[in-house]
């Protein structure tokens, strides 16, 4: 572990919602959450970045200090495992059930490591919870943190506190593998697609839809960058996923969405975008995932009569009709490709190579901030008469690169301005392909205030 990385550990006692808070602080499904207690058994890790600092997060099983079983007994071993390794504790209580002796318990233990640790009280979503939510001082572990890891309320709260015993990195991040799922609906060329990138019949094709159960990792280079490709079952709608395995591979097709970096939309060129096509690739940019949409068979629309009179136009047509229907996603690039005549493939994967390089760009905060001055200085932002005030702006996040406004007010923060702001910044930065993430922030004071007239003599 490098020593400009913090390692910070999530413990507590079981169902306290551990899995939850990890999930929303490493901006990512990892660790799988349920309601039955002791789900996670296992140290789980994520790589993390806030605000510029580098840290390692562990999710840990819950804490029985009276382990009954010989698996609770391991549990237990393995949480003590992540405290020893850990330089910031992150105690996870439930500010719903209040407080129980094992929260006792699991203090006394923390507290004998001599560690630095954070009080989070976790499932407060509303002001009378976070009043009820003071009982736990009687812990004596310093001020409680009020959040709803469920619902992501308090968490750059969480984070501010956090900042200090994070320290600042040193050395540049090695260039991590990127993971990119190839989605889309059965029998659209997703595995003729990884064949044909892989020039190896890595993945059984077959007319019938369905034939690939299971995601499939292949590792690949191109251009000097290390990728794994991850082929998918086809996402069927609900109606049509009858059987256990046709479910299964459903929620493993998600699952690959959710650990991707990029997720490589596939669709029949020549039936165009459909319902299901919308779902999957809305899924993605919930999910933060960098998107290229790839519309293969292109062969299929020369000369073909079963193809509507419409689909035998130029690309610049079947581009209009994609972005049409997926207005969510005009960041993501297009390409036209034929698996069978291994037309296209190039370029998909410079498009992917491309969007994997927005999705963890990182822009300097005097940067951003003269960017964002500039634009409102341009069209100063106004809702119901009163004006938004943006004192500081910052990335807080890559992997979809995420912004914080401080601002005076954030009720007056109005979508149309949150999307000009996006704008703003995409046409000012390499970001094609990737999802933005725009947050507002009361500021606690006017301090951060910028002064206008330096601004206006540069």
């Amino acid at each position: 572990m490098s020593q400009d990385r913090s390692v910070v550990a999530i413990v507590g006692r079981p169902n306290v919602g551990k899995s939850t808070l990890f999930n929303r602080l490493a901006g990512r499904r990892i660790a799988v959450v349920e309601e039955t207690p002791g789900i996670t058994r296992d140290r789980i890790y994520a790589d993390c970045m806030y605000r510029g600092r580098r840290f390692s997060l562990i999710d840990t099983g819950g804490l029985q200090p009276k382990a009954e079983s010989a698996l609770l007994a391991q549990v237990r071993k393995q949480a003590q495992f992540a405290i020893e390794e850990a330089q910031l504790i992150l105690f996870v209580v439930d500010g719903k059930e209040g407080l129980s002796p094992i929260d006792y318990e699991v203090t006394e233990l923390i507290r004998r490591t001599g560690k630095p640790s954070l009080l989070v009280v976790n499932k407060v979503e509303s002001g009378k919870r976070e009043q009820e939510a003071q009982d736990f001082f009687s812990l004596a572990t310093g001020e409680p943190i009020c959040v709803s890891a469920l619902h992501g309320v308090g968490i750059f709260e969480l984070l501010e506190e956090m900042l200090p015993h994070l320290p600042e990195s040193k050395e540049e991040p090695e260039e991590k593998i990127v993971r990119v799922a190839i989605v889309g609906r059965p029998n659209v060329g997703k595995s003729s697609i990884v064949n044909a990138v892989l020039g190896e019949e890595r993945v059984i094709v077959d007319e019938g839809p369905g034939t690939t159960r299971d995601a499939i990792d292949s590792p690949f280079k191109f251009g000097g960058r290390r990728f794994v490709l991850i082929d998918t079952a086809g996402i069927r709608r609900k109606s049509k996923v009858k059987e256990d395995f046709d479910y299964y591979s459903v929620l493993r097709a998600l699952g690959a969405i959710e650990r991707s970096d990029v997720a490589v939309l596939v669709f029949d060129a020549s039936q165009g975008i459909t319902d299901q096509d919308k779902r999957i690739s809305g899924y993605a940019h919930e999910e933060g995932c960098a998107q290229v949409i790839a519309a293969n068979k292109w062969d299929l629309l020369s000369g073909s009569e079963e193809v509507p009179k419409s689909w035998r136009k130029m690309k610049a047509d079947l581009l209009h009709h994609v972005r049409e229907q997926l207005p969510f996603a005009s960041y993501a690039p297009f390409c036209a490709t034929s698996a069978l005549e291994s037309q296209g493939l190039l370029q998909m994967l410079e498009e992917i190579a491309k969007v994997a390089r927005a999705h963890c760009l990182q822009i300097p905060t005097a940067e951003l901030n003269r960017v964002i001055f500039d634009a409102l200085d341009r069209h100063p932002p106004y809702y119901k008469g009163r004006p938004l005030k943006v004192y500081y702006s910052t990335q807080v996040r890559i992997s979809p690169p995420t912004f914080l406004l401080f601002v005076n007010n954030p009720e007056l923060a109005h979508f149309s301005t949150l999307r000009y702001l996006e704008n703003v910044i995409r046409k000012a930065y390499p970001l094609e392909g990737t999802p933005l993430r725009l947050l507002v922030r009361r500021s606690e004071g006017k301090s951060a205030a910028r002064p206008a007239k330096k601004r206006r003599s540069r």
